[in-house]
């Protein structure tokens, strides 16, 4: 275990308003030297978001730029189960961070913990969030960059589930666009292994993309994620947000209470209004594996690139269409991933 005390370089003056004291120790999160964090190659700008309890901060590591989340967590005296919280948290995410290594799940460079203050440092993404991008767009979204955006996160969510995970709070907002616009699965702040999630009693998502037996506080699995992929999907179509008209809490109602959705657009292909409602199915088990609906979203872009419409995925009525995806899905088989590979992620370890 490596130890940086930052009294014994000037380049970590700027730690000085983080940290309580100017003499001390910063310790990574992980014992594997690959997580340490050198203090005195990381730099911290501006501030450029925050959250309830954290900080988000541009800043550089290496002569790299890089995005810094600070986490202060509050005096045991003052508020001790949000403390512990938080600290929880922040265990959690590092743990689940640092196995996560794919092109479209945001590259996690390292952590430190120095009681109040927790920090995780990942790559930073230029272009914003995927809710900014659509925010910011003046007409819908063309059909062939629609299914590259859909890919990109379906197969990051592909591999976050390979590796056990439940990302728990998949929306535009926790998906990051890099320079070159790949997109990144973002934020696991409230994110579990699929073996220990068993309805958390902590943070569980946003509830205008929530699944319903989420909302209702019963078991599930990661076929939430499913579920908030179908948002996405709707929302990449439609151009508005879920239940835009209601409160969160409405919106969280009427899904449980109404089964209710957003109406899907009339200019949306019959093919694609058949995975999202497969996606946002009532029952989990209908809900399709990130494996199928990568495969199905293949077959939307080839289909699109050879004949420039998504006819020949299943012809004639939306009915068919429907039944077609369906029968896709089953011919995909279901995909059970192994939790022998890789091994079980050890609990961080602090000193």
């Amino acid at each position: 275990m490596k130890f940086y005390d930052k009294s014994k370089s000037t380049k970590e003056s700027a730690w000085a308003k983080f940290f309580d004291h100017g003499q001390g120790k910063v310790t990574s999160v992980e014992s594997a030297d690959e997580w340490m964090l050198d203090l005195s190659k990381l730099f911290i700008g501006l501030r450029f978001a925050h959250g309830a309890h954290s900080q988000l901060y541009h800043g550089s590591y290496k002569d790299e730029p890089v995005a810094v989340k600070m986490i202060r967590v509050p005096d045991d005296i003052y508020d001790g189960s949000l403390g512990a919280s938080l600290e929880k948290q922040f265990t959690r995410e590092v743990t689940l961070l640092s196995r996560l290594h794919h092109q479209n799940v945001i590259k996690f460079i390292g952590a430190c913990r120095k009681p109040p203050i927790f920090c995780i440092v990942t790559e930073y993404l230029s272009e914003g969030s995927l809710r900014a991008y659509l925010h910011k767009l003046e007409e819908n979204l063309p059909l062939q960059k629609l299914i590259s955006l859909a890919l990109d996160i379906g197969r990051g969510m592909e591999f976050v589930h390979s590796q056990g995970v439940i990302h728990r709070d998949l929306k535009p907002e926790n998906i990051l666009i890099n320079q070159d616009f790949q997109l990144k699965i973002a934020d696991f702040g409230i994110a579990c292994r699929d073996t220990s999630c068993d309805s958390l009693a902590d943070d569980t998502g946003t509830y205008r993309w929530m699944a319903p037996e989420m909302i209702k506080r019963k078991s599930y699995s990661r076929k939430v994620d499913v579920y908030g992929f179908g948002l996405i999907l709707w929302e990449m179509v439609s151009g508005s947000i879920p239940y835009e008209d209601m409160t969160p809490i409405q919106a969280a109602f009427a899904v449980v209470n109404k089964n209710l959705r957003p109406a899907i657009p009339d200019t949306c292909p019959a093919a694609m209004k058949a995975l999202i409602e497969h996606c946002w199915s009532s029952h989990p088990d209908r809900r399709p594996e990130f494996s199928q609906i990568v495969k199905i979203l293949e077959q939307f872009e080839a289909s699109l690139a050879s004949d420039g419409n998504l006819d020949s995925v299943q012809n004639l009525t939306y009915h068919d269409h429907k039944k077609g995806i369906l029968h896709l899905i089953h011919k995909l088989g279901p995909v059970h991933h192994s939790h022998h590979s890789p091994p079980p992620t050890p609990k961080p370890r602090f000193s």
